[in-house]
């Protein structure tokens, strides 16, 4: 596990005249993929048209990196379509103070854009590889206000509950009990649920008890770990 204190992203690197192209592909991508939709939150559109999406695909798919996709990374895991990724950060309702638990690193695309936000991101993968690879990637973009760990998410991470916000980046078949447990009370929990059929959900915890409403239909996939033990 690595942590580093600081409360938001610090640029290592200078800008590589390169990235240009980057840019107006970013641009182009919040423009007609995100703004034209229904994704209207400012802190989300700033988010997205700075974290360097090509940086989280792989290198024979870079050419598809900013088109509205879902692509494919090792070990059957994905990264998310922009919208996607773009819908779930807004439906958190982040105002940017808030500590943030993620379930499910995998390229690291999705923590750097909630790391754009919030002062601290707390993030969890199961394949021991995708974290290694994801946690070296933000680094090297200079992240430094996430934390890492190799676990199952399907537990949480209590060490540091509760949360204020949690988002899932992968599919149970049904909301996990620790993730509830661990949300703070006035926060919100963003996940998708099901199997061949799944909803995003939106969980509320209250004052008075937990209220669930279903946003969109999605396609994740499936929560391993714990959560298989469940079926």
């Amino acid at each position: 596990m690595n942590w580093f204190p600081i409360t938001q992203k610090e640029s290592t690197n200078k800008p590589d005249p390169k990235d240009a192209d980057c840019v107006r592909c970013r641009e182009q991508m919040v423009r007609e993929q995100l703004q034209a939709r229904d994704i209207t939150d400012a802190r989300v559109i700033s988010a997205m048209l700075q974290v360097p999406r090509h940086e989280f695909v792989p290198s024979e798919l870079i050419d598809s990196a900013y088109t509205d996709n879902a692509l494919p990374l090792k070990m059957g895991q994905t990264i998310s379509q922009p919208y996607i990724v773009a819908y779930m950060t807004q439906a958190l309702d982040l105002h940017g103070t808030e500590r943030v638990l993620e379930i499910g690193t995998g390229s690291g695309y999705q923590t750097a854009v909630l790391a754009q936000i919030v002062p601290e991101v707390y993030t969890i993968e199961i394949l021991p590889e995708l974290q290694k690879q994801a946690s070296t990637l933000l680094s090297k973009l200079g992240y430094r206000n996430i934390r890492y760990k190799t676990g199952d998410g399907y537990l949480g991470w209590p060490e540091y509950a509760p949360f204020d916000r949690i988002i899932v980046t992968a599919a149970p078949q049904d909301i996990p009990q620790p993730l509830i447990d661990q949300l703070k009370v006035g926060g919100r929990l963003v996940i998708p649920v099901g199997t061949l059929n799944q909803d995003l959900m939106i969980v509320e915890k209250g004052e008075l008890g937990i209220i669930r409403r279903s946003a969109i239909p999605v396609r994740f996939v499936p929560m391993t770990g714990k959560a298989q033990e469940k079926q």
